[in-house]
């Protein structure tokens, strides 16, 4: 496996920043749901690390569960465009505060997806938690409620974040340098 020092273009959004924003965003929905119980979805695998480091700044009462979708082919990675719940929640969502935690929105199809399919679950709220958001490339609508960053439209990594299901460990996102990557 390559060392990401030698692919690194830049580091985007450094650990410092990434832990200031996340308790900015945890102190907008303490304020939120002040007095309520918030169900927290993590979207696997990459919003994991987001998800544990948000809800460790939370004073609401929280519980959480996780679903995994799929909406990647292989290759460039470019969404297919067909979104499939791979792994689905296990917690009955009716009636209850839900804040989906995503890791990165693009296109929006897979969250628009998520989000049209959970609504069916009659949640008493549903909103949208991202810590990256790449506006520029939206094509479908998707309501984000707590936004950590925009970012420009460049192939990211770290902090969740995979390249070929790597480098997630990572304490900040990086921008990949394609021309000195090699996939393996």
């Amino acid at each position: 496996m390559q060392d990401y020092r030698e692919f690194l273009a830049e580091i985007l959004i450094d650990e410092n920043t990434l832990q200031t924003r996340i308790r900015q965003l945890a102190e907008e929905i303490n304020r939120d749901y002040a007095g309520e119980e918030v169900l927290l979805i993590c979207i696997l695998r990459g919003a994991l690390p987001f998800l544990v480091d948000l809800m460790r700044h939370l004073n609401v009462r929280v519980a959480i569960d996780c679903m995994a979708i799929s909406s990647y082919g292989t290759g460039a990675r470019a969404s297919t465009g067909n979104v499939r719940v791979t792994y689905d929640l296990q917690t009955n969502i009716a009636g209850r505060h839900v804040l989906l935690v995503e890791d990165i929105i693009d296109s929006g199809h897979t969250i628009a997806h998520v989000l049209e399919m959970l609504h069916t679950r009659r949640p008493k709220s549903l909103r949208v938690c991202a810590l990256l958001d790449k506006e520029s490339r939206r094509e479908a609508v998707v309501p984000i409620h707590y936004r950590g960053f925009v970012i420009e439209n460049k192939f990211v990594f770290g902090y969740g974040l995979d390249i070929d299901e790597y480098y997630r460990n990572l304490p900040f996102v990086g921008v990949v340098d394609l021309q000195k990557y090699k996939s393996e």
